[in-house]
């Protein structure tokens, strides 16, 4: 079972806890009623699912409720960092070469 760090709980619980909610830091449009069919279609479906690192929105439905931000690995499966929601995009990774 893999383990998830709630940066607002500050513990790690267990996945099960959890629910991913899709890529993070996506912008969305200022005015989406004018977007045509095709940008709101690669706004709301399309995503980059990269082979590596992906920053991912989670909820920790069973506990604080709150949406946070990971890195998560998709070739290890393993989560690199967590932090909250609103913080941008971490420069550098914790135990990540490049």
């Amino acid at each position: 079972m893999l383990l998830i760090r709630c940066p607002y709980c500050e513990e790690e619980r267990p996945e099960l806890e959890f629910r991913n909610a899709g890529e993070a830091h996506i912008a969305r449009s200022a005015n989406m009623s004018g977007e045509s069919d095709d940008d709101f279609e690669k706004f709301f479906f399309i995503r980059s699912n990269p082979k590596g690192i992906i920053y991912e929105r989670w909820r920790h439905m069973h506990g604080c409720a709150r949406f946070f931000n990971a890195v998560r690995d998709t070739v290890t499966d393993k989560f690199v960092m967590t932090y909250k929601a609103g913080e941008p995009k971490p420069a550098k990774l914790p135990g990540v070469a490049k």
